[in-house]
């Protein structure tokens, strides 16, 4: 254990280099580490939200709306093939889960129930006199629950992560809630409006056989269309309030590809430009062909934006929604739009604010705890061990700049349990060199000479510190496996400081103590 290899000292070396190099951007101002040259070090640990401020959402997906629109689609289908099989029916609803028609002629009764069967496999479908109920099973509305509320964690996360803002938690918790947390967000106000949006786009033909006026005066929609409101914008201007559209989706976006902000170049206003797949630009190209002279209504969230007339065939799958866009509210609707629609609306429950001034006081308290307990650390491993204490002080202050390092270079997410990791692992990362610096003493008490006691030391003391944190990294694996948010952080910091603890003593202390074995070939050991 007293030989080093040429090949060892030079890793070692290198890795402490490398530690030293890419943890010092932590001790830089954001703006110089900006200006470093490309090839140097210049990322440095992400702060959390309890050191940095920002901004903690928890939201409610509502995914009873995704059952029922699930249960409508299964109405509207229903609706469809009793038509193409010309069977009459009336009373066709949703109620509890269930979706109920009366046939008209008792005749017909066999013939729809096995046209109804056709529609939703899995469901149940029962008669009863005249009456036929159709009822999905248990586990297909459990299933879309639960797809509802997992799409909405991820379209959550590309739209967070789209905004520029770094490292989001975005967590499930329980059956219908999403937990949100933001560091150093500036501007939460324009989060919660990305975040509240729908953005289900779809593209659907304006009613002109039927009049809004007209169906407010009888206080009844026409079969087969829809009134929807237009935006607040277009109504704060004077123009037209509402819109009677066909019931009917056209082109949805789901087919959508692209989309970005742009300018309309006639008049140099804010548009948001379009890109669809080529299944969506082939049913957009049908449409726009079969539909020339009519007004084609671009709805978001049951609100019309605008309703354009078709002037010609647009074959080409790209288009522009214009509207009364600024820049800033076009580049919004175009990111709502690439990240795709929630599957049901989002309400926010709880909203908090930590500000910047109360994550530097943890910063503050955090460094002070480190910086106490390092001094601590480093006292009485000099006065328990003298010279050899002095180098496994050293080697203490490698080991946090290689923890630094290393949280810079995964860009990690640093929160104050994390902090509480990395102030536990400045106690721990000394108690390899203990159990080696007794080892030696035992071996120098039994009369070994001092290399003989150096080597031994090292080689017996080995096995029990491996043992020793090989059981606190599997606590640190199980506190990350099971755990979220802040103790993940505080798991990952500690695994890491497990790491770089065995490195710095095994391998660093040794290179500090067999250089000055070699050199000064002492009769008797400081220690």
């Amino acid at each position: 254990m007293v030989y080093f290899p040429k090949w060892k000292v030079v890793l070692v070396l290198l890795v402490c280099l490398l530690g030293v190099a890419y943890s010092a951007p932590n001790f830089l101002p954001k703006s110089a580490t900006e200006d470093l040259p490309g090839w140097l070090p210049s990322q440095q640990v992400n702060l959390g939200l309890d050191l940095q401020g920002g901004s903690h959402l928890l939201l409610e997906v509502e995914v009873d709306e995704v059952i029922r629109q699930y249960l409508e689609g299964i109405a509207e289908s229903a609706r469809g093939e009793l038509r193409t099989a010309r069977i009459r029916a009336r009373g066709l609803g949703v109620a509890d889960q269930v979706i109920g028609v009366t046939i008209a002629d008792e005749k017909d009764v066999e013939k729809a129930r096995g046209v109804l069967s056709q529609i939703e496999p899995g469901a149940s479908v029962e008669v009863d006199g005249t009456r036929i109920t159709i009822t999905p099973s248990d586990q297909t509305i459990l299933d879309r629950r639960n797809s509802a509320l997992q799409q909405s964690v991820e379209i959550l996360r590309r739209r967070i992560d789209e905004t520029g803002t770094r490292e989001p938690t975005i967590q499930r918790q329980g059956d219908t809630r999403v937990l949100v947390q933001v560091p150093g967000l500036k501007d939460p106000e324009r989060l919660k409006a990305i975040i509240g949006k729908t953005a289900k786009l779809t593209f659907q033909l304006v009613d002109v056989e039927n009049s809004v006026s007209e169906a407010r005066e009888r206080g009844r929609v026409p079969p087969g269309s829809v009134l929807l409101e237009a935006t607040e914008e277009d109504r704060a201007v004077g123009r037209q309030d509402a819109y009677l559209v066909k019931r009917r989706v056209l082109v949805s976006g789901e087919d959508l590809v692209d989309a970005h902000q742009s300018f309309e170049q006639r008049t140099n206003q804010p548009v948001v430009s379009f890109r669809l797949n080529a299944r969506g630009a082939k049913k957009f190209g049908d449409v726009t062909t079969k539909n020339v002279g009519r007004p084609f209504a671009i709805v978001l969230d049951r609100k019309v934006i605008s309703a354009p007339v078709i002037r010609e065939p647009i074959i080409t799958g790209s288009g522009q929604i214009s509207g009364s866009f600024t820049v800033q509210s076009a580049q919004d609707l175009a990111l709502l739009l690439r990240a795709g629609a929630l599957p049901a609306p989002i309400k926010i429950l709880e909203e908090r604010t930590v500000g910047a001034s109360l994550g530097a006081d943890s910063i503050a308290a955090g460094e002070i705890a480190c910086v106490v307990g390092l001094i601590a650390v480093i006292i009485f491993m000099a006065v328990a061990y003298g010279r050899f204490g002095l180098m496994a002080d050293i080697a203490l202050v490698f080991n946090l700049l290689l923890i630094l390092a290393t949280l810079s270079i995964i860009q990690a997410t640093l929160t104050l349990p994390g902090i509480a990791g990395i102030v536990l692992t400045v106690g721990m990362a000394v108690d390899a060199n203990v159990l080696i610096f007794e080892r030696i003493r035992e071996e120098v008490r039994a009369g070994r000479t001092p290399i003989s006691a150096i080597d031994a030391g090292y080689s017996r003391a080995l096995t029990t510190i491996i043992d020793a944190n090989v059981t606190t990294l599997i606590a640190a694996i199980l506190l990350y496996a099971f755990g979220s948010g802040p103790v993940r952080g505080f798991a990952v910091t500690l695994a890491i400081g497990i790491a770089t603890s065995m490195f710095t003593a095994i391998m660093v202390t040794r290179l500090m103590v067999v250089a000055w074995l070699r050199r000064t070939r002492p009769q008797e050991l400081p220690v």
